[in-house]
């Protein structure tokens, strides 16, 4: 950073702040820079096709052959044996993880202007990471409640009985917000965006991912389909944050044939 003349006064702490929000918000708008975002979104549209008919197919095979057996197998609601099992479930609550990424963006928001001018770069990578990290929970999760009240279905048990095909669409009461899972939704978007920016974590943060939709079944608050649901709705969801974020150069780079790579 340049020493400011004599008579003149550096930039205070507030002013610094403004230059460093301002700028990040509007990056995020800004039009698409990167070189070969056209493949990048022609190879996105292929994955999301291929995701969708996979999984949905999946969906239909749990809700005929596997729902049922699987929640009458769990043990009985709100058993006090179950209390690892309910305190291991929320580390996958939507507002928890957004809150845990808000602060984290916040805190490095607030220290970037602490740092000299020329040693910010670093920070100001991992804002934009954090960025993208908060976004991709936040966008799949926004999507997932009006899916849960057009689609409504019952959750396990609802109506005193195992029923695979309880849906009352547009019920709107939290006994029919069975599918997708907004906890399998927030656990698998959380675990492709840390596998996107920092691939070395892909392998623990998809256990973690798997683990949070079990202690959903578990609980009996979902049927296995619901979870595979949510999952489905993360994945999107994240991968098109992605590609939103590497049209405009940032955090993710795109290479030839459209592949998207961390920065």
């Amino acid at each position: 950073m340049a020493v400011p003349e004599s008579g003149t006064k550096a930039p205070g702490y507030g002013s610094q702040l403004v230059a460093v929000v301002g700028p990040g918000l509007a990056q995020l708008v800004r039009p698409p820079q990167a070189s070969h975002k056209q493949e990048a979104a022609q190879r996105l549209a292929r994955q999301l096709l291929a995701l969708s008919a996979m999984t949905i197919g999946l969906m239909l095979l749990l809700m005929f052959t596997f729902d049922v057996t699987a929640i009458q197998s769990m043990p009985p609601r709100g058993m006090p044996g179950l209390w690892p099992v309910r305190i291991f479930t929320d580390f996958g609550k939507d507002e928890y993880v957004l809150g845990v990424l808000a602060a984290a963006l916040i805190l490095v928001v607030l220290a970037v202007p602490l740092r000299p001018q020329g040693s910010r770069s670093r920070l100001l990578h991992l804002g934009t990471h954090l960025q993208y990290l908060f976004l991709a929970v936040l966008i799949p999760i926004l999507c997932a409640q009006p899916l849960k009240w057009i689609i409504g279905r019952g959750r396990p048990f609802v109506g005193g009985k195992a029923n695979a095909f309880n849906f009352q669409p547009f019920n709107g009461t939290e006994a029919y917000f069975g599918l997708p899972s907004a906890h399998a939704v927030t656990a698998f978007a959380l675990a492709f965006a840390m596998a996107a920016v920092w691939p070395r974590l892909r392998i623990p943060m998809y256990l973690y991912a798997v683990a949070i939709a079990l202690s959903r079944l578990v609980l009996l608050a979902h049927h296995p389909s619901d979870v595979v649901g949510g999952a489905l709705v993360g994945l999107i969801g994240a991968m098109l944050v992605r590609y939103w974020f590497a049209a405009r150069q940032l955090g993710f780079a795109v290479g030839e044939g459209g592949q998207i790579v961390p920065r």
